[in-house]
């Protein structure tokens, strides 16, 4: 009785009827409402899958891929509200800051890519690849004569 009675005030204060006070307890979300709960559950998905790199731009591209017809700003709105957002940037690689500069290798080569003979060049470059494992380190050798792949290695670390 205690309950009806306070229930009964509160519809009082917000001058709204009881009975669509039990008829909101009863049917609590709307049909959009739970639209948004289908579609976020979509959109954790797509945002899990991507490693949690993606923003609301390209999982509304994956949606658009999957049949759903949604809009831009839905998607932001619902990803906002579960606080999923994209990744921004990358963090600062730990590193040398002050102390002694490093000395440079001297340039022997000194722009001279027309090499007459075999294996008298070779010229070397490293790339460093973000993957879901970690950075990948890619390293080639070339021979500047042929432009072969004398060597190359790989490596990931897990950071």
């Amino acid at each position: 009785m205690a309950a009806s009675y306070s229930i009964q005030r509160l519809c009082l204060a917000l001058n709204v009827h009881p009975s669509g006070y039990y008829a909101w307890r009863a049917e609590p979300k709307s049909a959009r409402a739970k639209d948004d709960q289908r579609l976020l559950g979509l959109i954790k998905h797509s945002w899990l899958e991507s490693g949690g790199v993606y923003g609301y731009r390209k999982i509304h591209a994956d949606l658009r891929e999957l049949g759903e017809c949604c809009g831009r700003h839905r998607v932001a709105r619902l990803m906002r509200a579960e606080g999923l957002r994209s990744q921004t940037g990358y963090r600062r690689r730990p590193g040398r800051y002050g102390g002694k500069p490093p000395i440079p290798a001297p340039n022997r080569l000194e722009r001279k890519f027309n090499v007459s003979e075999p294996n008298r060049v070779w010229v070397t470059d490293i790339t460093y690849i973000r993957t879901y494992e970690g950075w990948l380190y890619l390293a080639v050798v070339l021979d500047l004569f042929s432009r072969q792949v004398i060597w190359v290695v790989d490596e990931v670390t897990h950071e």
